[in-house]
């Protein structure tokens, strides 16, 4: 059974940084895409940032281009979201994504974690 599980989420003031984590267990994550989405309230989900498996390109959504690395370490099947100079409207609950057949279809979700910035 596949499970992540996202860490890391809180409550920061703007300007600050957050540092999220995805665990997953049940598969190793060397040959998946991994992905951060966030919802926002009354909004739809959002593609935030995603790691190709390989030598992919890693792609983030233009909000968050030079703030927010996403990062993996296939070691400790863990995916990370580094999130510097975090913004109001970055508010949202974050959730981590696993594509297991490479095609950019998200198979397996977390639980997501809230990340609320203050002004």
């Amino acid at each position: 059974q596949v499970q992540l599980v996202e860490s890391g989420g809180g409550m920061v003031q703007a300007g600050g940084s957050l540092r999220l984590s995805c665990l997953v267990s049940g598969r190793t994550i060397n040959t998946d895409n991994m992905g951060w989405f966030r919802q926002a309230p009354g909004k739809e989900r959002e593609f935030v940032a995603t790691s190709p498996w390989s030598f992919g390109r890693i792609r983030y959504t233009d909000s968050v281009k030079g703030r927010f690395t996403i990062s993996r370490d296939n070691a400790k099947n863990t995916v990370y979201l580094q999130m510097n100079s975090l913004k109001p409207e970055d508010t949202a609950v974050y959730y981590c994504a696993l594509d297991p057949n490479r095609d950019y279809v998200w198979d397996y979700w977390g639980q997501g974690t809230q990340v609320t910035v203050s002004s």
